[in-house]
């Protein structure tokens, strides 16, 4: 095995032996073969970038075998200065998530684990795919472990907002895979995506190429107005599914424009690109501001992750380098920031067991070291300088503003409303004296939710202050996208 597939298959490979020989009452021993396996599963991926050549947009740890040889499937990884970073998200939450979960849930303790790495080894998978099919194998996948999640550890709407996730992801994979199937047919029986980006394509067939990939993509990350499902899941998931939504699955929609929608049809999102931008400036501040009106924690990051999301989708389709490098860190920022905001509210849910922004008040004074953590990642959400919440968001601006000023002037007005809302809350949770005898009882975190909150900080501020190896390493990969998308692949 290559270094992807050992990334795919070694999270894989322990949540099925959890599934297989895990047990309730041996839940302790569950815990630390979870955290052996999302370990293990996060070292394998950092060759990924030691060994990673700078310099070049070519797919690198590029692994090809025939899967399916009657329909020409193959089973073909690797990885750019794009996908690469998120390979390394992904293994990052997972052991995150494993170690905030470690307390808080108590039944089927070894399923729940199991999902959670089975769910880190398939969204590899996403990220590291080359072949459409197998690309839609993985996408598709990752939906049963997180419908699980929802569905049996959830609160108390939980068979709602499962199927409710479920049938929204299900329909707009759907019209992807019509799409697929007929790039498959027009490129003469083949999956191979340098074939597909390749393919001259009508103007007619590059639309409905195009609008095929956003019914999947679109309603995964969301964007508005195909966003109303993920406050519902987010407010009933349990907070590591919350997390593991937040950081990387809304990154698959993302992902999927700059892999697959953006570079097969590239004339038609250059002619929709107005579209999509006004789609992205709503969501930024139309979203936002309702975000302001939210009485539910979960519910108010939740429309936050939307708005910041917008930030992603308006970076990609202004058509530089700025915005979709932009577009890009911000992924990785918001993967770091939503994560530690859910575990956040994880642990106030922990102690308090309500996520009501009225039921709390003066938190500062009971948990410091925690109302530090929070105002840290409350910082970033606002896009302080000096966080990663910042260097996504202006370079997108920036963008932004060499594309058109007013553009970018509506963008940089995300930045009033995210301080607006994120700070509120912050004010009204754990600043001022103490609310209640609820808060009062609040113990402040202990050994194992500071090594939590600390691994998240460093990321924070370090991406923060010095997020040139990352550039650095998408950098030949972002021009080479641009250079593609510039080229008409009108037939």
């Amino acid at each position: 095995m290559g270094l992807l597939s050992l990334s795919i298959w070694i999270p894989i490979f322990f949540g099925v032996i959890l599934l297989a020989f895990g047990r309730d009452e041996y839940a302790r021993a569950v815990r630390w073969v979870a955290l052996i396996g999302a370990t293990i599963g996060l070292l394998v991926t950092l060759p990924l970038y030691t060994r990673f050549k700078l310099g070049t947009a070519a797919m690198q740890f590029v692994e090809n075998r025939s899967w399916m040889p009657r329909f020409n499937i193959n089973y073909h990884l690797g990885v750019d200065g794009i996908s690469l970073w998120f390979v390394l998200l992904t293994a990052f939450i997972t052991l995150i998530v494993i170690i905030a979960s470690w307390e808080s849930i108590t039944e089927r303790v070894y399923q729940y684990m199991a999902a959670f790495l089975i769910l880190s080894g398939l969204m590899i998978g996403v990220f590291s795919a080359l072949d459409g099919m197998l690309f839609y194998v993985f996408f598709e996948a990752t939906l049963i472990p997180m419908y699980l999640i929802i569905g049996v550890w959830g609160g108390p709407n939980k068979i709602y907002a499962a199927f409710k996730y479920f049938l929204y992801m299900l329909m707009g994979s759907l019209l992807m895979l019509i799409t697929m199937i007929y790039l498959y047919v027009k490129s003469g029986g083949s999956f191979d995506l340098t074939i597909w980006y390749a393919m001259p394509l009508s103007a007619t067939a590059q639309t409905l190429l195009f609008f095929g990939f956003f019914a999947a993509f679109a309603v995964k990350i969301p964007m508005w107005p195909v966003h109303t499902w993920l406050p519902d899941v987010h407010v009933e998931a349990p907070t590591g599914g919350s997390a593991i939504l937040a950081a990387i699955m809304l990154k698959l929609g993302a992902y999927g424009f700059i892999r697959f929608a953006m570079p097969i049809a590239p004339d038609a999102a250059h002619e929709w690109a107005w579209l999509m931008i006004t789609l992205s400036l709503i969501a930024i501040i139309y979203v936002g501001v309702v975000a302001l009106v939210q009485p539910d924690m979960k519910r108010l990051v939740a429309y936050s992750s939307v708005a910041h999301m917008g930030f992603v989708t308006l970076g990609f389709f202004i058509f530089n380098e700025l915005g979709i490098a932009g577009g890009i860190v911000q992924m990785i920022a918001h993967g770091f920031v939503s994560a530690a905001m859910f575990l956040c509210i994880g642990v106030l849910y922990d102690r308090v067991h309500s996520r009501q922004i009225a039921d709390y008040g003066g938190v500062i004074n009971v948990m410091p070291k925690f109302a530090a953590f929070a105002l840290l990642f409350a910082m970033a959400n606002s896009g302080l300088p000096g966080t990663v919440g910042f260097v996504g968001e202006w370079m997108v601006i920036l963008g932004g503003v060499k594309f058109n000023f007013w553009v970018g002037l509506a963008a940089a007005s995300a930045l009033i409303w995210a301080a607006g809302y994120t700070l509120w809350m912050y004010k009204r949770v754990y600043l001022g004296p103490v609310a209640n005898d609820h808060v009062k009882a609040m113990p402040d975190i202990n050994s194992r939710e500071f090594l939590m909150l600390t691994l998240l900080a460093i990321a924070v501020l370090y991406v923060g202050i010095y997020p040139k190896p990352m550039t650095d390493v998408m950098n030949a990969s972002v021009v080479d996208l641009l250079r593609h998308l510039a080229v008409s692949k009108l037939n």
